[in-house]
């Protein structure tokens, strides 16, 4: 689920409709509409993913962990520890 490209500006930001959202490469099933939250940053923010293996982490920086999808590694952008609407909850 690439939801940025440099060039072409982010396209689900401001996508609000329910429904999940799935790897773009295998159709993995990644976060729920419910999740979504509104962010200042250009990507779309989730509080929690749908299953517990929906995606894996690998941390590239104290509080900075590299996000991709559980099934086939498609890359899908960073978590940032007590980045999100209270409880301190992260950004995908």
């Amino acid at each position: 689920m690439s939801f940025c490209s440099f060039f072409g500006g982010e396209v689900f930001k401001d996508h609000f409709k329910t429904g999940i959202y799935v790897c773009s490469k295998c159709d993995h099933q990644l976060f729920s509409s419910r999740s979504k939250f509104e962010h200042s940053s250009p990507w779309p923010a989730f509080t929690e993913t749908i299953h517990d293996n929906s995606v894996s982490k690998h941390e590239e920086r104290p509080g900075a962990y590299k996000v991709r999808c559980g099934k086939c590694g498609n890359g899908l952008g960073h978590e940032f520890v007590n980045d999100g609407p209270s409880r301190g909850l992260s950004r995908f």
